[in-house]
């Protein structure tokens, strides 16, 4: 009979009470064994309705509960104190993303999860759906690439709200947040360009003071002569997720749980769609991150594979104040 590992979940935002606890009870690799928070009034209610014990402090819930592995769901200004927690106790982590707000940090991460000799799984759910993962077959049918096109939006009541509004503490705005994803798969297919250049606005709010965009466009480059945009927005509806991959012999289109190869007049020619999960079930994330502690399987979102994503965010970052292309691989730790 397999052990169930146990988990516990540290941040009880939204993305926790929506995915990871949901998750936790569908998985069959893990049980939740404790909660944490900085809010005592949350905790209570999460704790009382699931039936484990609640804590403010990650160092004492660590030393009380011993999981096998943390879900850390915080703001990300606050992510790296839970990893050297955990890097310390020799506790796994899967980690919300991002994996880091900068470079610098990424860097820190990895060496603290190495030296500690942890395993670390960041939370890109598409790298676990198989409509993209086997989007990469098809992406091969197209020729070499010398197009791309991605957006990312949808609408945020008050993109200035909270944290999320403040450059300084979430590491930039809709890119480093939402963005994410789409990088995420901008690098998993493609690479790391050679040369980026982004603008980004805050204007969507004009009422608010913020300085963490709601809006970024990125042009990408690479030498091999492969050229495209990113647009991001968490100001502008409808609820929009796209990427298209252009190449001599057609296209690859990527929506919300769809792939579909196109020739190069527009027709279909093959099509990948998964129904009704989107964009992929938590259990099946948790599940894989046990896999992984067991050794069955391997970690393909840990942090050598998100040590780019810090260095393409940081490079789009340090554009908008030249506005002049930066070279990603500058900023690689």
């Amino acid at each position: 009979m397999t052990v169930r590992k146990r988990a516990v979940v540290v941040g009880l935002g939204g993305q926790a009470t929506g995915d990871h606890l949901p998750g936790l009870a569908e998985c069959r690799l893990a049980e939740l064994v404790g909660v944490c928070d900085v809010d005592p009034d949350r905790i209570a209610l999460v704790a009382d309705r699931h039936h484990v014990p609640g804590f403010t402090d990650i160092e004492q819930l660590l030393k009380s509960v011993r999981p096998d592995f943390v879900i850390i769901a915080v703001p990300h200004h606050s992510g790296r104190e839970v990893v050297k927690a955990c890097a310390g106790a020799g506790v796994h982590v899967l980690k919300e993303k991002p994996f880091a707000t900068d470079p610098h940090e990424a860097a820190d991460l990895a060496m603290l999860c190495e030296k500690a000799e942890i395993e670390l799984m960041v939370t890109v759910q598409r790298r676990f759906h198989p409509v993209y993962a086997g989007a990469l077959a098809l992406l091969e049918r197209i020729g070499d690439p010398y197009l791309v096109e991605g957006r990312y939006t949808f609408h945020c009541p008050d993109p200035a709200a909270g944290w999320r509004g403040r450059a300084e503490l979430a590491g930039g705005g809709a890119l480093a947040d939402m963005g994410y994803h789409l990088v995420d798969l901008l690098l998993w297919y493609l690479g790391l360009p050679d040369r980026v250049l982004a603008g980004i606005s805050t204007a969507a709010a004009p009422e608010s003071e913020y300085d963490a965009e709601d809006t970024a466009l990125v042009h990408v480059a690479y030498d091999r002569g492969l050229y495209g945009s990113l647009l991001v927005s968490r100001s502008t509806g409808p609820k929009t997720e796209h990427l298209a991959i252009t190449g001599p012999h057609g296209t690859l289109a990527i929506e919300r749980g769809t792939a579909r190869l196109l020739a190069p007049g527009g027709q279909v020619v093959e099509s990948l769609l998964r129904e009704p999960a989107w964009p992929c079930p938590p259990a099946t994330v948790i599940d894989r991150f046990c896999r992984v502690l067991d050794g069955t399987a391997t970690n393909p979102s840990g942090p050598a594979e998100h040590l780019p994503h810090a260095a393409f965010l940081a490079a789009a970052y340090a554009s908008t104040a030249t506005n002049q292309p930066a070279d990603p691989k500058e900023y690689l730790p």
